[in-house]
């Protein structure tokens, strides 16, 4: 063989290579962006939870959520306020900066007058019967996914990232694929896909408010698209940075109520 030849297709696949490696770590800071983007050390708001069914029938829920950065965990507690059937009902999402542990969930139900722990086999349940799931209410570090940076392309004005996350673990989705806004650090779009690979759900950011230099997601669609079933939460009344204390996000807390 051409000595010549020889060389030009090895500097080709070492290119390749080498792009192919620099993708992939583009994609994982990307991941890692998202994460760890700038948010607000507490903060509280309404929330309008809207469940839309195949025939366009509604069901509303009003609720108030608070939450804290204390550092190593973020806490997040929200409260049902209506309608009757599900009011006083909270839920408590404890997030850990060690990568390594799985967020903490906990449901308090007022007609059982006990808390209960949420485990990890039963995170792909729906949420209080809405298309986010509880996994969906976490979040998730990027070290439990693969990530591949698809392309770039502008979406609703927002010039985004198109990423592909797979888990690394069998899971309730084999993948999303995300549109993440490079100004706000935030997916804008994400699409779920289910075990055989066939799209799931869609989630839209409807909504943002930009606050004090923190952007926040104030209105998302989440639709099922195999059961047409659609839920909207929007937060209102929003206020930042008001020096909450550790003693509200707590299992006598949830019990208690607002």
């Amino acid at each position: 063989m051409n000595t010549k030849i020889l060389k030009i297709g090895l500097l080709a696949l070492i290119s390749l290579f080498f792009n192919d490696a620099i993708f992939a770590q583009t994609a994982k800071e990307i991941a890692y962006k998202v994460y760890n983007r700038k948010t607000p050390d507490s903060g509280q708001s309404d929330m309008t939870m809207t469940l839309i069914n195949k025939k366009g029938k509604e069901r509303v829920r009003s609720l108030h959520q608070f939450f804290i950065d204390e550092g190593d965990t973020e806490k997040k507690i929200m409260f049902f306020k209506s309608p009757a059937d599900v009011k006083n009902t909270s839920f408590m999402n404890w997030t850990y900066d060690d990568t390594s542990e799985d967020d903490d969930q906990w449901l308090f139900l007022p007609a059982l007058k006990k808390v209960k722990r949420i485990s990890n086999s039963s995170k792909d349940n729906e949420f209080m019967g809405s298309d986010f799931t509880y996994e969906d209410m976490e979040r998730r570090s990027p070290e439990k996914d693969n990530h591949k940076l698809l392309r770039e392309e502008t979406l609703n004005g927002d010039d985004c990232w198109v990423m592909e996350v797979t888990p690394k673990e069998e899971e309730q989705y084999s993948k999303k694929i995300g549109w993440i806004s490079k100004e706000k650090e935030i997916p804008v779009k994400v699409e779920f896909y289910d075990e055989d690979g066939d799209l799931l759900k869609v989630l839209n950011i409807q909504d943002f408010e930009h606050i004090d230099g923190y952007w926040i997601a104030t209105k998302q669609l989440m639709e099922n698209v195999q059961k047409n079933h659609k839920t909207t939460i929007e937060l209102t009344h929003l206020k930042i940075n008001i020096g909450l204390q550790s003693s509200k996000f707590t299992q006598r807390a949830m019990q208690k109520g607002l």
